[in-house]
């Protein structure tokens, strides 16, 4: 099958989810978690050798402030808790997305777990957090002002993106029945194909995802040519 070398999944539903069941919106971020754990597993054997997660997006700050807390609080017990099987597996980590805006706590977890998996080579994960397409490209804009750059080509500027040095994703899907980007990867997804499912994403489990690429191996990536 022809794999995509790298993915990118805008992970949506999780409070619908839980709303389904009757149950507080937290509950479908906890089974969230086990569908990224169970995608982290299995995309590498599949021949995935980037994935890059959708996690909280800059507009998530205005959801509840209960529920922003325990996006946080979550996160930052997955970064601890996880770094040694994910070292095991040969998963490096990179955090995307506008980190200084982030409580100290959770940057400072955040930049010790990238160090502890820096010499993952088997998957880098990115995980998008508190991340935003556009203030991303802004940044990247007044960066390269700052170096004083009077002109700048298309190799340059991803010098200056979150994703500097990572391939532009080759297949984008996003769960929940939603067709949108949701200003997510702008610039990174100008070539990419995407896959909208109605499945919410703590129902998204290995055979939805190899549902996902099994169409993506049927289509035909011309890039503009014949």
């Amino acid at each position: 099958m022809n794999t995509p070398l790298h993915i990118a999944i805008i992970m949506d539903g999780n409070g619908r989810w839980a709303e389904k069941r009757g149950l507080p919106r937290i509950f479908g971020h906890k089974e969230g978690i086990n569908r990224v754990e169970e995608i982290i597993r299995y995309a590498p054997s599949l021949g995935v050798r980037y994935l890059t997660l959708y996690a909280f997006s800059t507009e998530n700050w205005k959801r509840p402030k209960q529920e922003v807390d325990f996006l946080f609080s979550s996160f930052k017990k997955y970064l601890i808790g996880k770094r040694d099987e994910l070292k095991e597996n040969g998963v490096a980590l990179r955090i995307i997305g506008h980190k200084e805006s982030l409580p100290h706590d959770l940057v400072d977890t955040i930049n010790q777990t990238e160090a502890f998996l820096a010499d993952g080579e088997r998957l880098l994960l990115s995980i998008a957090f508190n991340y935003g397409s556009r203030y991303e490209i802004i940044n990247a804009i007044n960066a390269i002002l700052k170096k004083g750059f009077d002109s700048v080509d298309e190799k340059v500027f991803e010098k200056f993106l979150y994703t500097s040095g990572i391939p532009d994703p080759d297949l984008i899907i996003r769960t929940s029945g939603e067709e949108r980007l949701s200003n997510f990867l702008l610039w990174q997804a100008a070539y990419s194909e995407f896959y909208f499912t109605d499945v919410l994403w703590p129902d998204f489990d290995k055979g939805c995802f190899e549902e996902a690429l099994e169409v993506y191996a049927k289509r035909k990536r011309r890039f503009g040519a014949l």
